[in-house]
């Protein structure tokens, strides 16, 4: 029965629902205009949530499907955030007074290769053009294979309160395969000196379906992680996507585990994890009982975007840097993904959006009822329409698949409210694509 559920379900491909509608429903019709036109409208006094992208590493790992690229040299990195400051301030100048700022996230790439003084820079100027509150989060991260001390002070010093850490696989079969050797020892350093330097809260990033990859080698990578005291996990199943992702093309596809394999190294991990005191939450995501992830999912408070699950309920999220995306309070931007336009456009003195998505009522609407099954696994699709000024019959009517989820055993429905059951969480992400209006157009 699970081989079968696995093929009907969990092979389909549809959307992570990071965001919702997905990326390839943007739009250039949501251009630099229409961005401009969405800041300035901003409420002043609501809360915003800052991203940062730094589309850099040393080297490229082959399983990664970011836009990123690899550079030996300083000099790109530098000009790169001189573009990115002019940004900054272009962006903050659309407001008619600093927005408050309650959550910042570095991301990349590997945003620490900026170096201790210009990170410390990039800080002064974001709080200079923003209103920070005291207890904003904080959060970079980082590859331990480059991290340094200086830079570990530096973060202290900027005030970062969260790190996520990149680990994969520790199995050194599987890293040589996907282009990262990184010891335990380099990542165990990395992790005791970020809490020497008060960046106390710690993610670890995980990853099962890479070539070679073992129940065995999962569960061993798990155990080894645990033996670290991370607040949080997520561990995310590898997706190959090769036709978009040059360099997943290294990869040997031969030696990639099958979608039977993969669910086992999953199911594998989440127990060696839930034994070890962490709660499992959504899809891949695992806390220990005091972070504030578990809290918010406890509370029913849990969110998904852009970056995965989250306990940020900003409304707003303003994304700086090439291929940034943003939501602001009519739908999502993002900015050009090539350095080159990009810096283009900054230095035109214009605001770098390519394209976007204008949300309407519908979209909301749906984007509510899938955040809620990918947070929660359940959603009472009657109370969200009512939320939002829908009538739940046309819609759960026109959810056809509905009834086939259920006498597959994946869902219950009683009045309109839709239960996961947990043993099938691994195919929430089918349930979701139910009430996603693109789910056969989509694809991330």
């Amino acid at each position: 029965m699970r081989s079968s559920i696995l093929t009907k379900y969990a092979d389909a491909g549809p959307p992570w629902y990071t965001i919702y509608p997905a990326a390839p429903q943007f739009s250039t019709t949501v251009d630099a205009e229409a961005c401009r036109e969405w800041l300035t409208c901003l409420p002043a006094e609501e809360p915003i949530s800052l991203y940062v992208h730094i589309p850099f590493c040393r080297s490229l790992c082959w399983y990664c499907g970011f836009p990123t690229g690899a550079t030996r040299r300083d000099a790109p990195i530098l000009d790169y955030l001189a573009v990115l400051r002019d940004e900054i301030r272009l962006v903050a100048e659309q407001a008619p007074k600093p927005l408050p700022v309650s959550d910042v996230h570095f991301g990349g790439g590997t945003p620490t290769l900026i170096g201790p003084a210009e990170l410390l820079a990039l800080m002064k100027l974001l709080r200079h053009r923003f209103a920070f509150r005291k207890t904003a989060t904080i959060a970079v991260e980082i590859d331990p294979r480059t991290f340094t001390t200086e830079m570990a002070e530096a973060l202290g010093a900027a005030g970062v309160t969260r790190a996520s850490l990149g680990i994969q696989s520790f199995d050194p079969v599987v890293q040589k395969a996907i282009n990262r050797v990184q010891s335990e020892a380099e990542t165990s350093a990395a992790t005791e000196t970020l809490r020497h330097n008060g960046v106390s809260r710690v993610n670890f990033d995980l990853v099962y379906g890479l070539p070679n990859q073992t129940v065995q080698s999962c569960v061993q990578t798990a155990a080894a992680a645990v033996a670290m005291h991370p607040d949080r996990l997520a561990v995310f199943g590898y997706a190959h996507v090769p036709t978009s992702r040059k360099n997943q093309r290294l990869i040997d596809e031969a030696a990639l585990p099958d979608i039977t394999a993969r669910a086992e190294q999953a199911e594998a991990v989440a127990e060696t994890l839930i034994a070890a005191g962490y709660r499992q939450i959504g899809l891949d995501h695992f806390a220990l009982p005091h972070d504030e992830l578990a809290l918010a999912h406890k509370a029913g408070r849990l969110r998904r975007n852009s970056l995965g699950y989250s306990a940020d309920t900003c409304k707003t999220v303003i994304g700086c840097g090439a291929s940034a995306i943003g939501r602001l309070g009519d739908g999502y931007v993002q900015n050009e993904v090539a350095i080159s336009s990009y810096s283009r456009h900054i230095r035109a003195g214009r605001l770098a959006t390519s394209k976007g998505y204008h949300l309407t009522g519908e979209d909301r609407l749906r984007s509510a009822i899938i955040e809620r099954l990918m947070c929660d696994l359940e959603a009472d699709v009657p109370a969200i329409c009512a939320a939002h000024g829908f009538d739940s019959n046309p819609l759960l009517e026109s959810a056809k698949s509905l009834a086939m989820l259920a006498d597959d055993g994946i869902v219950d429905i009683e009045n309109g409210c839709i239960r996961v059951r947990h043993k099938h969480r691994f195919v929430v992400r089918a349930v979701a694509a139910v009430f996603d209006a693109y789910a056969n157009r989509s694809s991330c």
